[in-house]
């Protein structure tokens, strides 16, 4: 496996052209389905499996497993903040520092488990609510990218989702775990 397929084991995140309700609805259940999903892929590890990185100079399971409540936990925020307010100006956080954090490296994974499945049922519960126009016309600033609409922040952590469960599944896959 090449360098830019254990970086990338699913492809690079691409803007899709049209934000469509069926859309949507298949980015909302990717969220709703994901806290079974990296429990699934976690599943019987040990804390030396845990320990072990996707890809050399990547993280570990537990770094992975840690980064997406941290990521996850800030776009929950992000969507709140977009509803609540006029198009805010989010603030970007170094996703890698946090990683290198002792509750990113030491903790067991389980707490960011737990974790993920009180917020996805919360995000998902407010995603189903929202409307095409809020999807569409809400959204907030990025400092590196820019503007972002709902939908576009959507579709985002639809791939995210999707991208550090194959991390961990590819791993085990790689190491007939």
């Amino acid at each position: 496996m090449t360098l830019e397929e254990q970086k990338y084991p699913i492809g690079k995140f691409s803007r899709s052209s049209e934000s469509t309700p069926e859309s949507r609805a298949s980015s909302i259940e990717t969220l709703r389905q994901l806290p079974r999903a990296l429990r699934k892929a976690v599943e019987g590890l040990d804390d030396q499996q845990l320990d072990t990185p996707y890809r050399e100079g990547g993280w570990t399971v537990r770094q992975t497993v840690h980064h997406v409540a941290d990521s996850h936990m800030n776009s929950y925020v992000r969507f709140k903040l977009a509803l609540t307010e006029d198009w805010p100006a989010i603030t970007a956080y170094d996703e890698a520092a946090w990683a290198e954090l002792s509750d990113g490296r030491l903790l067991p994974v389980e707490v960011s488990l737990a974790l993920i499945d009180s917020l996805h049922a919360r995000w998902t519960a407010l995603l189903e609510q929202m409307s095409e126009e809020q999807f569409l016309e809400r959204g907030y600033t990025h400092p590196k990218s820019g503007r972002q609409s709902l939908a576009l922040a959507l579709g985002i952590y639809d791939w995210h989702s999707r991208h550090h469960t194959a991390h961990i599944v590819r791993l085990r896959q790689s190491r007939g775990w």
